[in-house]
């Protein structure tokens, strides 16, 4: 039985041997042709220089994966130490890395080189998304400042109107001093918020420009077709966008908020009061100083809330890297595992056709070991082996006594391996043993 099984294992081993050099044969080209794909997009010049040097490099991975998988096929499976298998091991996970290197990555570019393209793309339109609204919440945090500007403007100018009308302040109507120095104080501040609706309507007008920009970024990242036309288009719609984000940065009000809340405070010029006696100069001083201290605390307010915009991180600076499908490739690996297991999987599954050959040539040596010689010889062999005898009795030599013979030499061979226990006889023995 154990005979019948080795014997349709060889068979087996026999019929398959076509199949197994197709398959190589066949894997080898595809993984030639997806190389060849790989190449092209990563190389520069002619289209035909780009033609024949994408084609010779293919057809070199071809033939290299070959002639290897080949090799393991024809030796691995009949290298029955330990020290050669481990040989053998090394030899061949030293080959596959070298198949990685030279063909899988080029396999992945070509089998997932547009999708990574597109990953890459959008991960850059997110990135300059989120520089866009930074740079926009920066340029818009001095708007938050207009109402206590607008409130301030309000109040001096109803406090102006006030002592106008009934004298609220100095008990004396008219348009004096204190007058001229609340209108004074209303209309810088209303100078300052027209300022901030102005920066308001460029700040709107840039951040529609750059919305539009992402949005034509999108369109390219998902339209149907070749991605490298749209790349090229990505890229020229992200340099547009770097400038709308610089600007977006520059147009910030703040820092003119910021000196113009120092020149409330520092550039005070309160008038000469103009009182036609005594009391009511003295009234007009007391009032000014008063409006002077309320100048200075609105001066404070305003420095210390522009201080804490101007102390906000600005948008660095990003510069957009173009990449080729093999590039995209390896840095969105993680994102194209499926592409990745595909491209390796057709380079290196010859390894497990070696494999189930080894394990089956294991099984044909192990069963055969265990049968005697004369299960082993085929009907061949003893036909061989019976035109032998014939040959050798035709020449006149016995074998049975020649077979007497080796027996009893190999008889007097043990003996004489035994150390006799007779002194005379040890004594012959003793030079023997001394040599």
């Amino acid at each position: 039985m154990a005979l019948g099984a080795s014997q349709r294992l060889h068979d087996g081993v026999a019929a398959v041997e076509t199949m197994t050099r197709f398959a190589l044969a066949v894997l080898a080209l595809a993984s030639g042709v997806y190389t060849y794909l790989g190449v092209r997009s990563i190389l520069d010049g002619s289209p035909t220089a780009v033609f024949f040097a994408a084609i010779i490099y293919s057809a070199s991975v071809s033939v290299g994966i070959y002639a290897f998988w080949s090799y393991m096929a024809r030796f691995y499976p009949h290298v029955t130490t330990h020290t050669g298998r481990a040989a053998m091991l090394g030899v061949m996970a030293l080959g596959a890395a070298m198949i990685i290197a030279m063909s899988s990555w080029l396999n992945a570019a070509a089998l997932a080189g547009s999708a990574a393209l597109e990953q890459h793309l959008a991960e850059t339109v997110e990135d300059y998304t989120a520089d866009l609204d930074q740079a926009h919440q920066n340029a818009l945090a001095a708007q938050s400042l207009l109402p206590d500007i607008q409130r301030a403007s309000e109040r001096f100018a109803q406090l102006a109107a006030s002592e106008r009308q009934s004298g609220a302040l100095t008990g004396t109507t008219g348009s004096g001093s204190v007058v001229q120095l609340l209108s004074q104080m209303s209309a810088q501040m209303k100078e300052l918020e027209n300022g901030i609706n102005a920066s308001r309507e460029q700040l709107t007008m840039l951040f529609n420009e750059g919305q539009k920009r992402l949005e034509t970024m999108r369109t390219l990242v998902s339209a149907p077709g070749a991605i490298e036309p749209r790349a090229d288009q990505f890229s020229s719609e992200v340099v547009a966008l770097t400038g709308v984000i610089a600007s977006l940065g520059q147009t910030s009000i703040a820092p003119s908020i910021r000196r113009a809340a120092d020149d409330l405070s520092l550039g005070f010029i309160a008038p000469v009061a103009d009182g036609g006696d005594a009391d009511l100069v003295n009234r007009q001083d007391r009032v000014m100083e008063t409006v002077r201290t309320s100048v200075a605390a609105q001066s404070k307010v305003l420095s210390e809330a522009a201080d804490e915009i101007l102390t906000r991180a600005p948008v660095s600076e990003r510069r957009f890297v173009p990449l080729s499908s093999a590039e995209a490739v390896l840095r969105y690996a993680t994102d194209f595992i499926p592409a990745w297991a595909g491209a390796i999987s057709i380079d290196l599954l010859p390894g497990v056709l070696v494999f189930i050959l080894a394990a089956v040539h294991g099984a044909i040596r192990k069963q055969e070991e265990k049968l005697p010689f004369a299960e082993r010889i085929t009907a061949a062999e003893l036909l061989q082996a019976l035109q032998v005898q014939r040959a050798v009795t035709a020449n006149g030599i016995d074998l049975a006594e020649m077979g007497a013979q080796a027996k009893a030499d190999s008889n007097i061979e043990e003996l004489s391996n035994i150390t006799s226990l007779d002194p005379r006889t040890r004594v012959k023995d003793r030079p023997h043993e001394d040599r």
